[in-house]
């Protein structure tokens, strides 16, 4: 895994990650990569702001994973500042390489260097086999999650 680079995405990895956010039964539900402007504007948003970390994993100049890290301050626990781990992808070609694992290691690594003390994640529930990544992870399954379609 030597070879494999983690940096912030840039408009140029847009397209290669809407792919990989499409390459799942929910993601094709949900997602679009036949117009790439929302995303491209989203990217914008986010890399505008210092809580925001949207990185791609890159190996041989090619993009083959992805992830989004919000650093969020907090008044709960003591003022504690947490992590969110969002739209964490890996290409169909590297599932199984280790490579979600460096992700979600680069994604635990800079929430501590923010000062982070909890790093947190939602996962459908029908996404097995992703609990099961999470749990070997050392993620436990604390919480039940709501969501409110605005």
């Amino acid at each position: 895994m030597g070879d494999l680079d983690i940096r912030p995405a840039t408009g140029e990895d847009v397209s290669e990650i809407v792919a990989m956010l499409a390459d799942d039964p929910l993601g094709a539900q949900r997602e679009s990569p036949d117009d790439l402007t929302p995303y491209l504007t989203a990217l914008e948003r986010l890399t505008g702001d210092p809580h925001q970390h949207v990185v791609v994993a890159v190996r041989q100049g090619r993009v083959v994973g992805t992830l989004q890290l919000t650093i969020v301050p907090g008044l709960s626990r003591r003022g504690s500042t947490r992590a969110i781990i969002e739209g964490v992808r890996v290409h169909t070609d590297e599932r199984g390489s280790g490579l979600g694992s460096r992700l979600i290691e680069w994604a635990i690594d800079s929430a501590r260097a923010q000062g982070c003390q909890l790093v947190q994640l939602t996962s459908d529930v029908t996404r097995t086999e992703a609990h099961r990544f999470y749990e070997r992870l050392g993620f436990e399954a604390t919480h039940v999650g709501f969501k409110l379609p605005l």
